[in-house]
């Protein structure tokens, strides 16, 4: 790609072919519509019928999957499935072992449904998945809707969309993000994966009762929980892990400032780094967040079983590590529950925790954003989009923590942890390394007791965060023209000291104002309505590399929201593949 002609944008450096394959450390673990095997963001699906031959469901699923489609849900009465696939791909799919015809689906509107789109028949809206999937409408039913208890995004921002856009739902902390120079782009979600996520945690339509039943408005998992956005994404999700690290770190450092209750930290993203979770930098930020009372909650990974382990920070085994399920049959429970191929399966002693719902979940969109140009054939009823993968079963369990918190205030992270594994359903066709503890089930958390302190205390070898930033990184960079941030230094060019940074933050002292390790990286202006991150220094990288002066408005105003960076060439074999994004 053409870095001058793209005004700026960032982008992912090839470091060789054996680098490529160790996996990048990039935000956001999901994908968008649904996961598709090998296509391309210009790939025309269609929705199809697939009747099958007795016993034979699951080797149709596996035929759908080669050619590129996905399940969407069993027809047992017919004996098959409806699913989509590449329309090229008709012909292939018919001639599959164990497909007896695959025909065309016609689509039927209801006349009840609102703008063309009824949650209500949604087996993967948020209606379907809180009220009859995990259980969150239980807590709803005895007064618990996470009010009081708010959960820090960090992620790519959040807009101001229906649903998210009543007064006090979301507070805007730093802009972490290159666009924090441009106006028009400070802790807007240009790139669309932070709203999605805020609104499976907690998003909530205005004037909407709280209560079971309702279909016609849109409640996330905690409706009246609030977020507070930490922006480190841009608009096509890039970010640095020193970007990440700051973002957990204020935090960490801010949980009560200003009228918050920070309860619940969300990170829906993870880097597949190159060094143990006891000398990694983010995971020990991740870790110190737990050991400072936080609910640190983790994307486990969208590797599937391409690779054994889970990624980073997930791996530290601490904090609360999600992969995701499927229920194709639409029965609202685990009988004939999946682990989808793409959610990240533990290695044997570092498992998920457990696991939420997370393919095809229709969550809030944001019109105009990178991925909802690139994905049109996910939106659902004009207001809503779709996204598959871990990073939206994060933020269901996000979502629960909520809940669990305003119902024991009192309640620690490991109890809270021990607590979601106690009371998960095991799925039977999945194994302990795939799905954990099992399925979120909130209805049996609610009348569970409170788990001992002094029984669930984790006694995990605690990190130490002395490791190389360069391998946190994984095997990609982000990108200015030509130049890569390589080596012990931060987005600023500051040189990494792990020894003292560590000891700052584990003594809360690592922020003072805007200024993060002796860099204005968010201005001092922040108050519970505002954060105005201002000032960005021109440092440069190194002597003769990334200029800060770059990072101007015009660099990254709209215009920049263009699809064309995310090919399925510039993907392929790499920890954002072609077949998790198209």
């Amino acid at each position: 790609m053409d870095a001058n002609a793209r005004m700026g944008k960032r982008r992912l450096s090839r470091r060789s072919a054996v680098a490529a394959s160790l996996i990048v450390a990039v935000l956001a673990i999901s994908s968008w519509g649904d996961t598709r095997s090998g296509s391309s963001s210009t790939v025309d699906m269609v929705s199809v019928i697939v009747r099958t031959l007795p016993g034979s469901p699951q080797a149709a699923e596996r035929a759908v999957e080669r050619e590129g489609g996905i399940t969407v849900r069993r027809i047992g009465i017919i004996g098959g499935l409806v699913a989509e696939v590449p329309r090229a791909s008709l012909d292939r799919l018919s001639a599959e072992s164990g497909i007896l015809a695959v025909t065309r689906n016609g689509r039927v509107q209801l006349a009840a449904a609102t703008n063309g789109y009824d949650a209500g028949t949604d087996p993967y809206s948020l209606y379907t998945i809180a009220q009859k999937v995990t259980g969150a409408s239980s807590y709803w039913a005895k007064g618990f809707t996470g009010k009081g208890v708010d959960v820090a995004l960090i992620d790519s921002g959040v807009a101001n969309v229906q649903g998210l856009n009543d007064a006090g739902k979301v507070v805007y902390g730093p802009d972490f993000s290159v666009e924090s120079q441009a106006p028009n782009l400070r802790n807007k979600d240009a790139f669309g994966h932070g709203t999605h996520m805020a609104g499976i945690i907690a998003g909530r339509d205005s004037a909407t009762a709280v209560k079971a039943g309702n279909t016609s408005r849109f409640l996330g998992i905690a409706p009246d929980a609030r977020v507070v956005s930490v922006k480190v994404a841009d608009a096509q999700g890039w970010t640095d892990v020193s970007q990440v690290i700051a973002g957990i770190d204020w935090v960490v450092n801010h949980t009560r400032s200003d009228g918050l209750n920070i309860r619940v930290l969300n990170l829906s993203f993870g880097s597949y780094g190159l060094q143990s979770y006891l000398l990694d930098p983010l995971s020990y930020a991740a870790e110190v967040a737990w050991r400072k009372g936080l609910v640190v909650v983790v994307s486990a990974g969208n590797r599937g079983g391409e690779s054994i382990g889970m990624t980073n920070p997930a791996i530290d085994p601490y904090v609360i590590a999600v992969g995701g399920y499927t229920d194709p049959g639409g029965l609202y429970g685990t009988s004939d529950a999946t682990i989808p191929s793409w959610s990240s399966r533990g290695d044997g002693v570092r498992n998920p925790d457990v696991v939420a719902p997370g393919t095809s979940v229709a969550s809030l969109r944001v019109p105009a954003s990178d991925i909802d140009q690139l994905f049109p054939s996910a939106r659902v009823g004009g207001r809503f989009f779709r996204g598959s993968g871990s990073s939206q079963a994060t933020a269901v369990v996000s979502g629960a923590a909520a809940l669990i918190l305003q119902q024991r205030p009192t309640i620690s992270p490991d109890q809270i942890k021990a607590l979601l594994r106690q009371s998960a359903t095991k799925i039977p066709s999945a194994t302990v390394a795939a799905q954990g503890a099992g399925a979120l089930d909130l209805k049996v958390a609610l009348g569970k007791t409170t788990p001992s302190a002094l029984l669930t205390k984790q006694l995990f070898v605690p990190a130490t965060g002395l490791g190389s930033l360069e391998a946190a990184r994984g095997s990609l960079r982000i990108v200015d023209g030509t130049v890569a941030l390589t080596g012990e230094q931060d987005l600023f060019g500051v040189g990494w000291d792990a020894v003292a940074w560590t000891d700052q933050f584990l003594r809360g002292v690592t922020w003072v104002g805007g200024v993060w390790r002796t860099v204005d990286w968010a201005g001092a202006t922040w108050t519970a309505n505002d954060f105005a991150g201002r000032t960005w220094s021109g440092r440069t990288w190194s002597d003769n590399t990334w200029d800060g002066r770059t990072w101007s408005g015009r660099s990254w105003s709209g215009r920049s929201w263009s699809g064309r960076s995310w090919s399925g060439r510039s993907w392929s074999d790499e920890g954002w593949s072609a077949r998790s994004w198209d």
